[in-house]
């Protein structure tokens, strides 16, 4: 559409994970200073946010690297070390997105983050920034080699052993029992994360008026756990197999799919309307049409996830 490509998505996000740390972390910390719960808040929901879209940046960084490694004068060796710093960073930045959350719905059930959870979100959100502006350090390097100051400078000191892209994808791959114990873990969170929002959507939709929103809000941290695990287990299978999902329009739609039901689970999390709902009250007409969308938002997520075989030929 408009000549838009996979590469052109990730040049345009490719900057969020790094200034929305910043913006993150520059809310928290004036927020500490002055004391505001308030500017917690926001300060957590850009954390959150902003681990939402790392996804689609990460992802797509894949495409754009087949795209530019064939290129003159690109160095392989500082795509890899680019390729291993974001898988770091990513990382990261999804655990503290995680401990954001946390802090949010805290936040609903008490008023407030406790003080160690925001110290948790603070300190680690310090550690991704630094890791985030090293892998975006790397990347503009690939194509600007006048800020690079020594070539040991592009190419050296990426993270290795373990943790690294084709550490991973070996082990994968290597091991004939990783992949479908992978299948099932990302099964079992699936069936987690959706059977909580299905009972809080629906609660939303007027089904179960015998309890409050409040009541079932406490089954949110099981969904987040649920989502968790789909993650994880999604970018084992990603990372073995990376050019078959990016060259495949159902993953594309998939992610998607699950960026905006991630929004929505923060709405679940966060907004005041839903959260006042007692028991036998019914929720207004907009609080309706977006839990229906949230339900029609995991549909999508898994319509599209088992298609994967059987759209775009690349299983």
């Amino acid at each position: 559409m408009f000549g838009l490509t996979i590469p052109h998505i990730h040049l345009l996000l490719n900057h969020v994970p790094t200034v929305g740390t910043v913006i993150g972390v520059g809310l928290l910390l004036m927020a500490l200073v002055r004391r505001n719960d308030h500017l917690v808040h926001s300060s957590l929901e850009v954390l959150f946010g902003v681990a939402l879209l790392t996804l689609p940046v990460y992802l797509t960084g894949v495409a754009a690297e087949e795209a530019i490694e064939k290129l003159d004068g690109v160095s392989r060796a500082a795509i890899t070390t680019h390729e291993t710093a974001a898988l770091l960073g990513f990382i990261w930045m999804e655990i503290t997105g995680l401990a954001a959350w946390l802090g949010l719905w805290q936040s609903r059930r008490q008023s407030r983050a406790s003080r160690t959870t925001v110290a948790s979100v603070l300190v680690l959100s310090v550690i991704t920034l630094a890791i985030m502006a090293r892998a975006a350090t790397i990347g503009g390097e690939i194509r600007h080699p006048e800020i690079v100051l020594t070539a040991a400078a592009a190419a050296g000191g990426a993270p290795s052993g373990w943790l690294t892209s084709a550490a991973i994808g070996a082990f994968v791959t290597d091991f004939p029992w990783v992949w479908p114990a992978a299948e099932t873990l990302h099964f079992l969170g699936l069936s987690l994360v959706l059977g909580v929002l299905l009972a809080v959507n629906l609660r939303i939709l007027g089904a179960m008026k015998g309890l409050s929103f409040a009541q079932v809000h406490r089954l949110l941290p099981w969904g987040i756990l649920g989502l968790g695990m789909n993650l994880i287990t999604g970018m084992l299978f990603f990372v073995a197999a990376a050019n078959q999902y990016t060259q495949n329009i159902a993953f594309l739609w998939k992610i998607l799919f699950l960026v905006s039901a991630g929004a929505h689970f923060l709405y679940l999390t966060v907004f005041d309307k839903t959260w006042m709902l007692k028991v036998g009250e019914e929720a207004s007409l907009r609080d309706r049409l977006v839990a229906a969308s949230g339900i029609g938002l995991w549909v999508g997520v898994i319509y599209w996830g088992r298609m994967l075989p059987f759209i775009g030929n690349a299983f």
